[in-house]
């Protein structure tokens, strides 16, 4: 138990510090992520020897196993920053509460739960947050985009209304209509989020690596375009010789969410209220 409630405050530290960079940056440091995998397993090796039972070790490397997975795909289906898929692996070696592997699984599943409803009510909230902040640009844009996609919008919705006629005798058919109604205006709103409000016009000289373009830049005969991975430092250097001002897209700094998670999962596995979803 000691050893678990050590792992616990390392992780918290960790993300604690994450969180702050990323708020500030929009970015974490690799080697903050490294660096927590590298003090957790060395933790629980040393701990294992001495107390005779490796079996504390080894459910750190499955952890790590099982969220090095979950990380990449989260990763590689662009739903995650390369940033946010580190920590994902790195709370691999944390997460193992138990000595059970198979206790463990339900921890992980629990915290995949407890991230994915925590981010979700963190976007709408900063996204929210976003369009009030800069309410002209969101407001102009918002319009612009609902009169250009007007026919269709209506389209859908009028398709969503004869859902919601028929769903007074059947309830699913009530709440799929209500959802393919309000599905093209949030869609919009979304995109609008995206354009408005997440665009910023910056000076090449605080240009960084990793940082995600706007629109495509043409460098002399290379033309250097958006990618998920972001600028590399030669893209970077190339850019700032003949750029002064730039347009970068920014993201919504997730690593706080992380931190909600995890402090969820511990005080329900403390409490054993974890237990009540299973």
């Amino acid at each position: 138990m000691i050893g678990v409630i050590f792992l616990v405050l390392l992780a918290l530290v960790w993300i604690i510090f994450a969180s702050v960079q990323d708020l500030r940056k929009r970015e974490v440091a690799n080697w903050l992520n490294f660096s927590l995998i590298i003090f957790a397993l060395g933790f629980r090796f040393f701990y294992s020897l001495f107390s005779g039972n490796f079996n504390f070790f080894a459910q750190g490397i499955f952890g790590l196993i099982i969220f090095f997975v979950i990380g990449n795909v989260l990763y590689y289906s662009k739903m995650f920053a390369g940033g946010d898929a580190k920590m994902m692996i790195a709370l691999g070696t944390i997460l193992g509460f138990s000595g059970n592997f198979f206790i463990n699984l339900k921890i992980y599943f629990l915290f995949l739960f407890l991230f994915l409803f925590g981010g979700a009510v963190y976007g709408i909230s900063a996204t929210l947050y976003l369009s009030f902040k800069y309410r002209k640009n969101f407001k102009k844009d918002f319009v612009k985009k609902i009169k250009e996609n007007k026919r269709l919008i209506f389209a859908i919705m009028a398709f969503g209304i004869i859902f919601i006629g028929v769903g007074f005798f059947q309830t699913p058919l009530l709440i799929f209509g209500i959802l393919i109604f309000i599905l093209p205006v949030f869609y919009v709103y979304v995109k609008t989020v995206d354009s408005a409000c997440m665009v910023r016009e910056i000076e090449t000289h605080d240009l960084g690596e990793g940082e995600w373009l706007y629109k495509p830049l043409k460098v002399g005969n290379r033309i250097i375009k958006p990618t998920w991975e972001g600028l590399s430092k030669e893209e970077v250097n190339l850019i700032k010789k003949k750029y002064k001002f730039i347009k970068i897209k920014v993201g919504i700094a997730f690593l706080p969410v992380f931190l909600i998670a995890f402090l969820a999962l511990w005080y329900l596995w403390e409490t054993g209220l974890w237990n009540l979803f299973w």
